[in-house]
């Protein structure tokens, strides 16, 4: 059987690693059925074949598509290059695709829709999600409860509907936080691979770089542990489950 690709973009190695763990544990697959590649240590490989995977799944990181040139780091800006440079390929041939927070960006500015700091960023932490009535014809959100919680953190968001897409999921804080473009590529602006332990540990890790005031990471940790969040993760189950 043919594996996924995890184009992974933290250059934390325990948030990356961590992030693994999550993908696999959210997916329901064994390594050997996720490849894995952090893009921060090394490039994608030159012609990178699409058929040799099932599907491509980009995770989060705490790049912004939206920053202007000059304020990209060169891991950030070489990171950000490798991805866009998929984005053809992937929407020509409408091939299986999830991003992950920084991948909704990436699905929006490569289709030329707006993805700014202007509005709709989300503290860290839970939020209250609901379906849009698209939703109730999609394989990955069928069935699944009209409202959810799930965990959020970001600083960019899309501030409108990117052309060709169709709108699944929003809330009041950030209106699109879930949208596809075609019948399979798909992108959230919640982490649907992240449970209570993985947010604990992001907090910790990215404490400083600006999503929150340091000062109040422990009481953001302990809001995280007291949510439920469980449905964004059996999108990721279903979406590998569907492709793979």
């Amino acid at each position: 059987m043919k594996p996924f690709l995890l184009l992974q973009l933290r250059p934390e190695t325990d948030a990356a690693d961590a992030e693994y763990r999550s993908v696999l544990a959210r997916c329901q697959l064994p390594p050997d059925r996720v490849h894995r590649v952090r893009l921060d240590q090394q490039d994608l490989p030159r012609g990178l074949d699409l058929d040799r995977y099932c599907g491509v799944i980009v995770g989060g990181g705490p790049g912004c598509v939206s920053d202007p040139p000059e304020r990209k780091t060169p891991v950030e800006a070489r990171i950000e290059a490798q991805v866009l440079g998929l984005m053809p390929g992937i929407l020509a041939r409408d091939f299986p695709f999830m991003g992950c927070c920084y991948g909704l960006g990436i699905l929006a500015h490569h289709l030329g829709g707006a993805v700014s700091k202007a509005r709709y960023g989300e503290p860290v932490g839970a939020t209250a999600c609901a379906l849009t009535p698209a939703a109730e014809a999609d394989p990955l959100t069928a069935g699944l409860p009209p409202e959810f919680d799930a965990f959020v953190g970001h600083k960019e968001a899309v501030q409108e509907l990117p052309p060709g897409c169709v709108h699944l999921v929003q809330s009041e804080p950030c209106p699109f936080q879930m949208i596809r473009h075609g019948r399979n590529v798909y992108a959230t602006q919640f982490h649907p691979e992240a449970d209570a332990a993985d947010f604990e540990s992001r907090i910790r890790i990215y404490r400083n770089h600006g999503y929150f005031p340091p000062e109040e990471a422990e009481a953001l940790i302990a809001a995280c542990h007291a949510a439920e969040v469980t449905v964004p993760g059996e999108m990721l189950r279903r979406f590998a489950a569907r492709y793979g």
